[in-house]
Protein backbone atom coordinates (compact mmCIF):
# COMPACT_ATOMS: atom_id res chain seq x y z
CA UNK A 1 0.00 0.00 0.00
CA UNK A 2 1.18 3.14 -0.89
CA UNK A 3 1.95 6.01 1.45
CA UNK A 4 -0.94 8.39 0.15
CA UNK A 5 -3.63 4.81 -0.16
CA UNK A 6 -2.29 4.47 3.43
CA UNK A 7 -3.18 7.78 4.03
CA UNK A 8 -6.57 7.98 2.39
CA UNK A 9 -7.72 4.43 4.64
CA UNK A 10 -6.63 6.07 7.89
CA UNK A 11 -8.68 8.89 7.17
CA UNK A 12 -11.85 7.17 6.14
CA UNK A 13 -11.94 4.70 9.19
CA UNK A 14 -10.49 7.68 11.86
CA UNK A 15 -12.76 7.56 14.71
CA UNK A 16 -12.63 11.83 15.74
CA UNK A 17 -14.16 11.75 18.40
CA UNK A 18 -12.03 8.82 20.32
CA UNK A 19 -9.20 10.38 18.79
CA UNK A 20 -10.48 14.00 20.55
CA UNK A 21 -10.71 12.05 23.43
CA UNK A 22 -7.29 10.38 23.78
CA UNK A 23 -5.60 14.02 22.60
CA UNK A 24 -7.68 15.59 25.77
CA UNK A 25 -6.35 12.42 28.09
CA UNK A 26 -3.10 12.96 26.70
CA UNK A 27 -3.43 17.16 27.62
CA UNK A 28 -4.57 16.93 31.36
CA UNK A 29 -2.12 14.33 31.95
CA UNK A 30 0.86 16.42 30.69
CA UNK A 31 -0.74 19.45 31.39
CA UNK A 32 -0.43 20.69 27.75
CA UNK A 33 -3.28 22.54 25.43
CA UNK A 34 -5.59 19.80 23.31
CA UNK A 35 -5.32 21.26 19.89
CA UNK A 36 -1.55 21.54 20.22
CA UNK A 37 -1.67 17.66 20.79
CA UNK A 38 -4.15 17.05 18.23
CA UNK A 39 -2.30 18.69 15.89
CA UNK A 40 1.29 16.69 16.66
CA UNK A 41 -1.16 13.68 16.70
CA UNK A 42 -1.66 14.44 12.82
CA UNK A 43 1.72 15.34 11.95
CA UNK A 44 3.00 12.16 13.58
CA UNK A 45 0.54 10.41 11.12
CA UNK A 46 1.75 11.83 8.65
CA UNK A 47 5.71 11.19 9.01
CA UNK A 48 5.61 8.15 11.53
CA UNK A 49 2.45 6.24 10.10
CA UNK A 50 1.14 6.36 13.41
CA UNK A 51 -2.15 5.92 15.02
CA UNK A 52 -3.78 7.89 18.17
CA UNK A 53 -3.73 5.08 19.76
CA UNK A 54 0.31 5.08 18.81
CA UNK A 55 0.93 8.07 19.95
CA UNK A 56 -0.53 7.68 23.21
CA UNK A 57 0.88 4.13 23.70
CA UNK A 58 4.61 4.94 22.93
CA UNK A 59 4.32 8.43 24.65
CA UNK A 60 5.01 10.28 21.31
CA UNK A 61 4.07 13.56 23.27
CA UNK A 62 7.29 13.40 25.25
CA UNK A 63 10.10 12.50 22.84
CA UNK A 64 11.68 13.87 19.75
CA UNK A 65 11.57 12.77 16.26
CA UNK A 66 14.26 11.03 16.10
CA UNK A 67 13.48 8.91 18.74
CA UNK A 68 10.09 8.91 17.13
CA UNK A 69 11.35 7.19 14.12
CA UNK A 70 12.49 4.27 16.31
CA UNK A 71 9.26 3.12 17.06
CA UNK A 72 7.14 0.37 14.92
CA UNK A 73 4.22 2.35 14.09
CA UNK A 74 0.20 0.97 12.80
CA UNK A 75 1.20 1.74 9.76
CA UNK A 76 4.94 0.36 9.45
CA UNK A 77 3.69 -2.65 11.10
CA UNK A 78 0.65 -3.48 8.14
CA UNK A 79 3.69 -2.85 5.96
CA UNK A 80 5.46 -5.98 7.71
CA UNK A 81 2.73 -8.14 7.68
CA UNK A 82 1.96 -7.07 3.87
CA UNK A 83 5.46 -7.89 2.62
CA UNK A 84 6.35 -11.00 4.86
CA UNK A 85 3.44 -12.77 5.58
CA UNK A 86 1.17 -15.11 3.00
CA UNK A 87 -2.58 -14.32 2.54
CA UNK A 88 -2.86 -17.94 1.60
CA UNK A 89 -1.55 -19.39 4.62
CA UNK A 90 -3.44 -16.83 7.05
CA UNK A 91 -6.30 -18.79 7.53
CA UNK A 92 -3.85 -21.58 9.20
CA UNK A 93 -3.42 -18.94 12.19
CA UNK A 94 -6.65 -17.43 11.80
CA UNK A 95 -8.36 -21.03 13.00
CA UNK A 96 -7.64 -22.49 15.81
CA UNK A 97 -8.46 -25.88 15.10
CA UNK A 98 -6.68 -25.64 11.91
CA UNK A 99 -3.71 -24.37 13.66
CA UNK A 100 -4.10 -27.16 16.14
CA UNK A 101 -3.81 -30.04 13.67
CA UNK A 102 -0.88 -28.54 11.58
CA UNK A 103 1.36 -27.87 14.32
CA UNK A 104 0.05 -30.81 16.78
CA UNK A 105 3.95 -31.43 17.02
CA UNK A 106 4.30 -28.23 18.95
CA UNK A 107 0.90 -28.02 20.79
CA UNK A 108 1.60 -30.49 24.13
CA UNK A 109 -2.12 -31.15 25.22
CA UNK A 110 -5.16 -33.04 23.89
CA UNK A 111 -8.03 -31.09 22.18
CA UNK A 112 -10.94 -32.12 20.58
CA UNK A 113 -13.87 -30.58 17.67
CA UNK A 114 -17.10 -30.57 18.77
CA UNK A 115 -18.32 -29.92 15.14
CA UNK A 116 -17.06 -33.87 15.29
CA UNK A 117 -16.99 -34.60 18.57
CA UNK A 118 -20.13 -36.02 21.00
CA UNK A 119 -21.25 -35.27 24.23
CA UNK A 120 -19.50 -38.40 25.50
CA UNK A 121 -15.99 -37.13 23.99
CA UNK A 122 -16.62 -34.09 25.89
CA UNK A 123 -17.23 -36.03 29.07
CA UNK A 124 -14.26 -38.39 28.93
CA UNK A 125 -12.10 -35.61 28.91
CA UNK A 126 -13.33 -33.54 31.47
CA UNK A 127 -13.09 -36.51 33.67
CA UNK A 128 -9.59 -37.62 32.21
CA UNK A 129 -8.48 -33.96 32.85
CA UNK A 130 -10.55 -32.54 35.48
CA UNK A 131 -10.63 -29.55 33.86
CA UNK A 132 -10.81 -28.16 30.26
CA UNK A 133 -10.89 -25.17 28.20
CA UNK A 134 -13.05 -23.83 25.68
CA UNK A 135 -12.76 -21.31 23.04
CA UNK A 136 -14.00 -20.46 19.56
CA UNK A 137 -12.09 -21.61 16.89
CA UNK A 138 -11.84 -17.74 14.92
CA UNK A 139 -11.53 -16.07 18.55
CA UNK A 140 -9.51 -13.17 19.23
CA UNK A 141 -8.40 -11.14 22.40
CA UNK A 142 -9.58 -13.68 24.45
CA UNK A 143 -13.11 -13.16 23.69
CA UNK A 144 -15.18 -16.33 24.43
CA UNK A 145 -12.61 -18.53 26.44
CA UNK A 146 -14.14 -20.53 29.16
CA UNK A 147 -12.82 -22.72 31.38
CA UNK A 148 -14.82 -25.82 32.89
CA UNK A 149 -13.93 -27.75 35.37
CA UNK A 150 -15.70 -31.08 36.02
CA UNK A 151 -18.02 -32.10 39.10
CA UNK A 152 -20.12 -35.27 39.22
CA UNK A 153 -23.74 -33.18 39.28
CA UNK A 154 -22.55 -31.56 35.97
CA UNK A 155 -24.70 -31.89 32.98
CA UNK A 156 -22.40 -32.32 30.44
CA UNK A 157 -24.61 -32.73 27.75
CA UNK A 158 -26.55 -29.24 28.35
CA UNK A 159 -22.78 -28.12 28.67
CA UNK A 160 -21.97 -29.53 25.11
CA UNK A 161 -25.00 -27.91 23.52
CA UNK A 162 -24.22 -24.16 24.79
CA UNK A 163 -20.39 -24.49 23.70
CA UNK A 164 -22.14 -25.50 20.47
CA UNK A 165 -24.81 -23.31 20.43
CA UNK A 166 -22.11 -20.48 21.54
CA UNK A 167 -19.59 -21.52 18.61
CA UNK A 168 -17.15 -22.69 21.30
CA UNK A 169 -16.10 -25.45 19.02
CA UNK A 170 -12.14 -26.34 20.64
CA UNK A 171 -12.00 -27.55 23.43
CA UNK A 172 -8.30 -28.42 24.80
CA UNK A 173 -6.91 -30.00 28.20
CA UNK A 174 -6.26 -27.52 30.93
CA UNK A 175 -2.90 -27.08 31.30
CA UNK A 176 -1.07 -27.36 34.32
CA UNK A 177 1.65 -24.16 34.16
CA UNK A 178 5.25 -24.27 35.46
CA UNK A 179 5.44 -23.12 39.57
CA UNK A 180 7.17 -20.18 38.75
CA UNK A 181 4.64 -18.83 36.35
CA UNK A 182 2.02 -19.79 38.39
CA UNK A 183 3.56 -18.02 41.13
CA UNK A 184 3.22 -14.80 39.68
CA UNK A 185 -0.93 -15.31 39.48
CA UNK A 186 -2.42 -18.92 39.44
CA UNK A 187 -5.63 -18.19 38.15
CA UNK A 188 -4.89 -18.14 34.18
CA UNK A 189 -2.17 -19.77 32.35
CA UNK A 190 0.07 -16.46 31.91
CA UNK A 191 1.87 -17.12 28.44
CA UNK A 192 4.60 -15.11 26.38
CA UNK A 193 4.24 -13.46 23.00
CA UNK A 194 7.16 -14.51 21.18
CA UNK A 195 7.77 -13.04 17.84
CA UNK A 196 9.77 -14.23 15.06
CA UNK A 197 11.16 -13.78 11.85
CA UNK A 198 12.01 -16.00 9.24
CA UNK A 199 13.43 -15.97 5.86
CA UNK A 200 15.38 -18.12 3.85
CA UNK A 201 15.09 -20.71 5.54
CA UNK A 202 16.18 -19.05 9.04
CA UNK A 203 13.96 -17.92 11.55
CA UNK A 204 15.06 -15.58 14.75
CA UNK A 205 13.61 -14.54 17.92
CA UNK A 206 12.97 -11.03 17.75
CA UNK A 207 11.66 -10.15 21.19
CA UNK A 208 9.47 -11.73 23.79
CA UNK A 209 6.63 -10.18 26.23
CA UNK A 210 5.25 -11.96 29.40
CA UNK A 211 1.61 -11.45 30.06
CA UNK A 212 0.09 -12.21 33.18
CA UNK A 213 -3.81 -12.65 33.75
CA UNK A 214 -5.96 -10.36 36.40
CA UNK A 215 -9.01 -11.02 38.37
CA UNK A 216 -9.61 -13.88 35.02
CA UNK A 217 -8.87 -16.99 33.75
CA UNK A 218 -6.76 -15.13 30.67
CA UNK A 219 -3.80 -13.65 30.23
CA UNK A 220 -4.75 -11.01 27.36
CA UNK A 221 -4.29 -7.72 27.82
CA UNK A 222 -7.67 -6.85 26.15
CA UNK A 223 -9.53 -9.15 28.74
CA UNK A 224 -7.91 -7.61 32.04
CA UNK A 225 -4.34 -8.78 31.63
CA UNK A 226 -1.16 -7.05 31.50
CA UNK A 227 2.30 -7.56 29.83
CA UNK A 228 5.99 -6.32 30.55
CA UNK A 229 8.93 -6.98 28.29
CA UNK A 230 11.63 -9.82 28.62
CA UNK A 231 15.04 -9.57 27.64
CA UNK A 232 17.14 -11.99 25.64
CA UNK A 233 17.95 -14.26 28.58
CA UNK A 234 13.67 -14.57 29.64
CA UNK A 235 14.58 -11.79 32.78
CA UNK A 236 11.81 -9.28 32.81
CA UNK A 237 13.40 -5.51 32.40
CA UNK A 238 10.43 -3.73 32.27
CA UNK A 239 6.89 -3.13 34.70
CA UNK A 240 3.99 -4.45 33.45
CA UNK A 241 1.33 -2.30 31.78
CA UNK A 242 -2.26 -2.65 31.80
CA UNK A 243 -5.39 -1.76 29.46
CA UNK A 244 -6.18 1.26 31.93
CA UNK A 245 -2.53 2.07 32.33
CA UNK A 246 -2.14 1.44 34.77
CA UNK A 247 1.92 0.33 35.81
CA UNK A 248 3.00 -2.24 37.97
CA UNK A 249 6.33 -4.06 39.56
CA UNK A 250 4.50 -6.31 41.44
CA UNK A 251 1.39 -8.11 40.50
CA UNK A 252 -1.64 -6.71 42.25
CA UNK A 253 -3.24 -9.94 43.24
CA UNK A 254 -0.35 -11.70 44.85
CA UNK A 255 2.22 -8.96 45.81
CA UNK A 256 5.19 -11.04 43.63
CA UNK A 257 7.50 -9.14 41.76
CA UNK A 258 7.11 -9.01 38.02
CA UNK A 259 10.09 -6.20 37.07
CA UNK A 260 13.14 -9.01 37.67
CA UNK A 261 11.36 -12.32 37.25
CA UNK A 262 13.65 -14.89 35.39
CA UNK A 263 10.85 -16.69 32.93
CA UNK A 264 11.47 -20.48 33.21
CA UNK A 265 12.82 -22.34 29.96
CA UNK A 266 12.97 -19.20 28.09
CA UNK A 267 16.18 -20.73 26.15
CA UNK A 268 13.67 -23.81 25.14
CA UNK A 269 10.52 -21.88 24.65
CA UNK A 270 12.45 -20.09 22.05
CA UNK A 271 14.08 -22.91 20.33
CA UNK A 272 10.45 -24.29 20.37
CA UNK A 273 9.46 -21.12 18.59
CA UNK A 274 12.02 -20.81 15.92
CA UNK A 275 11.43 -24.36 14.86
CA UNK A 276 7.59 -24.02 14.59
CA UNK A 277 8.47 -20.78 12.78
CA UNK A 278 9.85 -22.90 9.82
CA UNK A 279 6.89 -25.01 8.97
CA UNK A 280 5.15 -22.49 7.55
CA UNK A 281 8.17 -20.34 5.82
CA UNK A 282 5.88 -18.09 3.59
CA UNK A 283 5.07 -16.85 6.81
CA UNK A 284 7.62 -14.32 7.96
CA UNK A 285 6.45 -12.67 10.86
CA UNK A 286 4.23 -14.36 13.12
CA UNK A 287 3.28 -14.02 17.11
CA UNK A 288 3.55 -17.24 19.31
CA UNK A 289 1.90 -17.52 22.34
CA UNK A 290 3.70 -19.62 24.27
CA UNK A 291 3.24 -21.43 27.97
CA UNK A 292 5.50 -22.89 30.23
CA UNK A 293 3.70 -26.43 31.27
CA UNK A 294 5.11 -28.71 33.82
CA UNK A 295 6.87 -30.53 31.40
CA UNK A 296 8.19 -27.41 29.40
CA UNK A 297 7.43 -24.99 26.89
CA UNK A 298 4.04 -25.06 24.38
CA UNK A 299 2.41 -23.60 21.65
CA UNK A 300 -0.72 -22.12 22.58
CA UNK A 301 -0.96 -20.36 19.01
CA UNK A 302 0.02 -18.02 16.54
CA UNK A 303 -0.70 -14.74 15.16
CA UNK A 304 -0.22 -13.68 11.89
CA UNK A 305 -0.89 -10.33 12.96
CA UNK A 306 0.63 -10.15 15.60
CA UNK A 307 -0.01 -6.93 17.36
CA UNK A 308 2.41 -3.64 18.10
CA UNK A 309 4.73 -4.22 21.81
CA UNK A 310 7.60 -2.60 22.26
CA UNK A 311 8.56 -0.91 25.88
CA UNK A 312 7.33 2.74 26.68
CA UNK A 313 10.05 5.48 26.46
CA UNK A 314 9.47 6.37 30.27
CA UNK A 315 10.16 2.47 30.82
CA UNK A 316 13.64 2.94 29.20
CA UNK A 317 16.58 4.47 29.40
CA UNK A 318 17.57 4.49 25.50
CA UNK A 319 13.74 5.83 24.87
CA UNK A 320 14.06 3.78 21.56
CA UNK A 321 11.67 1.18 20.22
CA UNK A 322 12.15 -1.95 18.52
CA UNK A 323 12.86 -0.86 14.86
CA UNK A 324 16.52 -0.79 15.18
CA UNK A 325 16.33 -4.54 16.36
CA UNK A 326 13.65 -5.40 13.56
CA UNK A 327 15.55 -3.54 10.53
CA UNK A 328 18.54 -6.17 11.28
CA UNK A 329 16.29 -8.81 9.55
CA UNK A 330 13.76 -6.84 8.00
CA UNK A 331 13.67 -4.09 4.97
CA UNK A 332 11.10 -1.05 6.59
Amino acid sequence: MTGFAYLMRCIKNLDIKSMSETAGYIAKKEKKVKPVILIDMIRCGLKFKSGYNDYREFEFYSINDAKKATFLTRGLNNNIIRDYNDKSKMNVFDDKILFNELFKDFIGREWIDLRKATASDLEAMLKKYGAVIVKPADGICGKGIEKLTYTEAMDVEAEYKRFVENNQMLVENYLVQHSEMSRIYPNSVNTMRMFTFCKDGESHLLQTIIKFGNNGVVDNFHSGGMYAFADENGVVVTPALDKEDFVYEKHPATGESILGFKIPMHKEAKELVERAALLVPSMGYVGWDVAISENGPVVIEGNAYPGIFQPRPSFTESKEGVLPLYRKYMNI
